[in-house]
C-alpha cells in the first residue's frame, strides 16, 4: 500500500453514475480500489458519500490515476491547498496550467472551498484577491497567479434531470432520429416553456438552414413572442434571413415552393447591398425597409445579436463582427446567466458556444445531419440533447405547441 491515496465523494453518486466513472476509470489505468466506507442516499434528494483508497504500481502512475478521478468529482480526504504560479508574460501560461472543464469547479485557497467564477470549457484559473476566475489565454496578464496541476482542484458533476417531464429525462441526453418527432417537438417546447416561465434566459444559435428550410417564421415568432433572449451566428443567417424577408428567396430558391427565382442566384447580394444601402440592419428596420423576419424582430423587440464572421462570407454585413477575438467576447456577454441554448443547423457556431458555456445549461441541438450533434457531444458539451431531424419540420411544430401552451 505504500502508492495510494485516500479520496472522497459525494453527491448523487448512484443515478449520476460518478461512483461507476470512478470504477472505471481506476481499473481502465490499471489500478486497484477498495472502499472505505459508503452511504448511500435514502430518498431522492438525498446525497450518497464514498471513501475510497486508490493504489498504483509506483508514486508516477498513482498520480495518473488520481488526475483523472479528479476530473469526475472525487477530491482528497485532507484539503490541499491549490499550487499558483504566476504567468511569465502576457498571453503566456505557465507550465502544467490546470485546463479546464465546463463543469462547475472549486479550488482550497487558504483553507477553504472557493468557487471558480465563469466558467468554460479549456481555459485557465486566475486567482486574485481571493478570487478565482474561469480564465481566456487571451485575457491572461503578466504575473497573474495561474492554478497548475490536479493539486487542489475540486470538479463537482451536475445532477442528472429529475423533473419526470423534462425533455432531457425523456431523451436521455442522446441522440437519435428514430425517435417520434411530434412527441420530442412537444416535449421540447414544454421544457422551452417553461424554463422562460421560471424567468430563465434562452439563447438561439443558428445558420442559413433555418432559412432555406422553411423554419425562419417559427423563429421570428419565437421571438415575437418573447421566448428568445439573445441571438448567435454567422453572417449566413442573417444575410438569408434579409433576402427570405425581403425577396422572398433564399439562396435564390422561393422558399414556400422551392422553385427557382429569376436571376434568384444575385439575391443574397441584393439583399446585402440593401443593408449597406440602409447602413445597418437596425436602420433596414427603422426606414421601413425591412418588415419581418428574425433580425427584425429582434431589433423591434431589443433582443440582442452577435453575428461572428469568417473568411468565407459575402459582404459581410457591416453587423458582422470580423475580429474573432471580438466577436468570441460577444457571444459570451449573450451567454452569461443563460439557462438553456439551443442550436441549431450550425456546427461551427454550435462547437464554439459550446466552449463557453458552463455544464448546468441546458443544451438542445437540432441539425439533420447525425455528425453534427455527435460531434458537439464528442467535443466535451456532453450535457447536450441532440435532435437529429429536419429543421423545417421540427421548429414549426415546437413553435406550434409553445403557442398551445401560451394559451
Amino acid at each position: 500500500m505504500k502508492y495510494s491515496s485516500e479520496i472522497e465523494v459525494s453527491g448523487h453518486l448512484i443515478d449520476s453514475m460518478i461512483l461507476t466513472k470512478i470504477f472505471d476509470v481506476v481499473m481502465d489505468l490499471g489500478g486497484e480500489f477498495e472502499v472505505l466506507d459508503i452511504k448511500v442516499g435514502k430518498k431522492k434528494k438525498d446525497s450518497s458519500y464514498a471513501r475510497l483508497q486508490i493504489q498504483g504500481k509506483d508514486q508516477k502512475h498513482l498520480d495518473k490515476i488520481l488526475e483523472h478521478v479528479y476530473r469526475v468529482g472525487a477530491t482528497p480526504t485532507v484539503g490541499k491547498q491549490v499550487v499558483l504560479k504566476a504567468a511569465p508574460k502576457d498571453m503566456v501560461m505557465p507550465e502544467n496550467f490546470y485546463s479546464t472543464t465546463n463543469n462547475t469547479t472549486q479550488i482550497f485557497l487558504n483553507g477553504k472551498w472557493v468557487n471558480v467564477d465563469g466558467m468554460m470549457m479549456d481555459k485557465c484559473i486566475v486567482v486574485k484577491n481571493g478570487k478565482a476566475m474561469c480564465t481566456p489565454i487571451r485575457e491572461v496578464k503578466k504575473g497573474d497567479m495561474i492554478v497548475v496541476g490536479e493539486t487542489g482542484v475540486k470538479i463537482i458533476p451536475p445532477e442528472r434531470p429529475r423533473e419526470g417531464s423534462n425533455v432531457f429525462e425523456f431523451m436521455g441526453s442522446s441522440s437519435s432520429s428514430e425517435r417520434p418527432t411530434q412527441h420530442i417537438a412537444k416535449k421540447v417546447a414544454q421544457d422551452i416553456y417553461k424554463t422562460k416561465k421560471e424567468n430563465g434566459k434562452i439563447v438561439i444559435v443558428g445558420g442559413p438552414a433555418i432559412v432555406h428550410t422553411g423554419a425562419a417564421d417559427s423563429v421570428a415568432e419565437l421571438i415575437r413572442l418573447g421566448y428568445i433572449d439573445g441571438v448567435l451566428a454567422g453572417n449566413a443567417l442573417a444575410v438569408h434571413d434579409i433576402e427570405y424577408a425581403t425577396l422572398g428567396t433564399s439562396l435564390g430558391m422561393n422558399v414556400h415552393d422551392g422553385s427557382l427565382a429569376v436571376k434568384g442566384h444575385r439575391n443574397h447580394m441584393e439583399a446585402i447591398n440593401s443593408v449597406f444601402r440602409a447602413g445597418s440592419i437596425a436602420n433596414m428596420v427603422r426606414t421601413k425597409k425591412l418588415r419581418k423576419g428574425i433580425m427584425y424582430e429582434c431589433v423591434k423587440r431589443k433582443v440582442p445579436f452577435v453575428l461572428a464572421g469568417s473568411i468565407r462570407d459575402d459582404g459581410p454585413l457591416p453587423d458582422v463582427i470580423t475580429d474573432t477575438a471580438v466577436a468570441q467576447k460577444k457571444y459570451k456577454e449573450i451567454l452569461k446567466d443563460a439557462k438553456m441554448v439551443i442550436m441549431v443547423s450550425t456546427m461551427l457556431h454550435s462547437i464554439a458556444t459550446g466552449n463557453m458555456i458552463p455544464a448546468n445549461v441546458k443544451v438542445i441541438v437540432v441539425d439533420i445531419n447525425q455528425p453534427t450533434v455527435t460531434k458537439l457531444m464528442d467535443r466535451g458539451t456532453w450535457q447536450a440533447l441532440g435532435i437529429v431531424t429536419d429543421v423545417g419540420a421540427f421548429l414549426p411544430l415546437v413553435a406550434q405547441e409553445i403557442k398551445k401552451l401560451g394559451r
